[in-house]
């Protein structure tokens, strides 16, 4: 999936004070790369660590059974040869030296092909959520009460079983102190889980007066830089691993006085969801 707005916004957080230990995180890096990335970075591992090796059979040609005086190629296709185990039998290591530097490469290769097997496993077999969520918040009465309502649906043809939904208000505040803090509350849904999220769910905080918006307009949620994060949690039952999203959206793209077309239809042969409508919207 592509990066969304919260890793957006940790990217761009400078930490001081924070000793930098990018080998000491790397399991993690690795993992979050993107694949292009990834895949870039092992073949020029790949390549770098063979080059290596066709300097250090060069520094005693002799040694090697058809090693054309000192050519770095021959070298590093015999490097190349030699870690892949393919052992073609046109060039041979001879003297002491060439044979110990055979038997190194050798357990390189086999414990790099090890771990690069490992990460790509761990990497492709990661479970994660295809969760679509809409790109505003709709404001609109809802059963009676001005609510804040948000739409998602699951892109895959599954079900992600209990999932849990929780959504939470951020602004920023002064406290008695005098102090500018940035204050979270979490907004009470009407309905915050389901059994079973299969196609959409239309996700509602009635704005009653307990509620930490009641009250508010456009103007005063941009005033104090309101955003509200989405994280939605459940079960993937395909993988049986523990998915989840989430999703945030500004004061500017909360839509006030609109409410989400209806995207589901049913017909003879069975029901039909227009994703090409999911995120229009028209006057509540």
């Amino acid at each position: 999936m592509a990066r969304d707005q919260g890793q957006q916004l940790l990217a761009q957080v400078r930490r001081l004070g924070v000793p930098r230990r990018p080998l000491g995180d790397l399991y993690h890096f690795l993992l979050t790369i993107s694949w292009p990335a990834l895949l870039a970075l092992l073949v020029g591992l790949y390549l770098a660590v063979n080059a290596v090796f066709a300097g250090l059979y060069l520094i005693d040609p002799a040694g090697v059974l058809n090693l054309h005086g000192g050519n770095f190629l021959d070298a590093f296709f015999f490097s190349v040869q030699t870690m892949a185990t393919i052992g073609y039998g046109r060039m041979v290591p001879l003297s002491v030296y060439d044979n110990a530097l055979v038997t190194t490469e050798a357990l390189v290769g086999l414990l790099s092909m090890a771990m690069a097997t490992g990460l790509m496993f761990a990497k492709f077999s990661r479970p994660t959520a295809r969760v679509l969520f809409s790109r505003q918040v709709a404001v609109h009465p809802r059963e009676g009460v001005r609510s804040v309502v948000v739409r998602m649906a699951n892109e895959r043809a599954n079900m992600v079983v209990e999932a849990t939904l929780r959504l939470t208000l951020l602004r920023d505040e002064i406290t008695l102190e005098g102090e500018p803090i940035r204050k979270l509350y979490d907004l009470k849904l009407a309905r915050g889980n389901t059994a079973a999220f299969a196609l959409t769910w239309t996700a509602y905080h009635p704005i009653t007066p307990d509620s930490p918006i009641y009250g508010a307009t456009a103007e005063s949620l941009k005033a104090v830089n309101a955003q509200l994060v989405a994280s939605l949690v459940g079960i993937d039952e395909t993988f049986s691993q523990t998915v989840h999203a989430r999703h945030s959206w500004t004061a500017d793209e909360i839509a006030w006085d609109v409410k989400f077309v209806d995207i589901l239809t049913r017909t003879p042969e069975g029901m039909v969801i227009d994703y090409r409508r999911f995120h229009e919207t028209k006057p509540a």
